[in-house]
């Protein structure tokens, strides 16, 4: 059972290591920064054994990708087309699955500026987003019944904004008037997005 669970683990090495190789070419062997992904179009080469599990966990063949800065690397080549999600260099394209979001939103901060509050989202992957009009907020109705909040972070790509920045966002929400219907929402870098109607979170225990 050892030496099968040994070959088992070589395979998943081996193909990463192909993986790898392939996104850091495609990549220029840059960890930080983003390739031009939205300007490669390279056939579809099937589809790859990995997945993204809701928790933000890469899967290779079934097992948790453990390596930080490989996780990185493959997110920079991440696209999503026609809800799809697929990892694209500039010759091939493989399609992975996604559980929920791509990415998850575990840290925020609050600023301000001429237009007011600011918010900014550490993904993770280590990227920094700032919530502004091109990269919004939207919220969904969870499992439980309640809100589930999404940031924007590029090109359809979003990242799940985790249970305890919820409550955070909740506790900085703001009543505005929106198509004159009062409604609770965040408001950020002079955009506001709008979480529930006001009358509901103000009824909500």
């Amino acid at each position: 059972m050892a030496k099968q669970g040994q070959m088992a683990q070589g395979k998943i090495n081996a193909g990463l290591e192909g993986l790898t190789t392939a996104a850091t070419q495609a990549t220029g062997g840059k960890v930080r920064g983003l390739p031009p992904v939205h300007l490669w179009n390279p056939p579809f080469c099937g589809d790859l054994d990995m997945r993204i599990a809701s928790d933000g966990t890469w899967y290779y063949l079934g097992s948790p990708i453990g390596r930080v800065a490989l996780v990185r690397l493959f997110s920079t080549i991440l696209k999503r087309e026609d809800g799809k999600h697929f990892l694209v260099t500039p010759v091939e394209k493989v399609g992975i699955t996604v559980d929920d979001a791509p990415f998850l939103a575990v840290e925020m901060e609050k600023q301000a500026d001429e237009s007011g509050p600011r918010l900014r989202f550490r993904t993770n992957v280590d990227d920094w987003v700032d919530c502004d009009a091109d990269h919004r907020l939207r919220f969904e109705t969870a499992a439980d019944g309640g809100l589930m909040p999404y940031l924007h972070v590029r090109a359809d790509l979003w990242a799940k904004v985790t249970r305890a920045l919820y409550y955070d966002l909740v506790d900085i929400g703001e009543e505005r008037v929106v198509d004159g219907k009062p409604m609770f929402g965040i408001a950020s870098a002079g955009a506001f997005f709008a979480m529930a109607d006001a009358e509901q979170m103000r009824e909500a225990p």
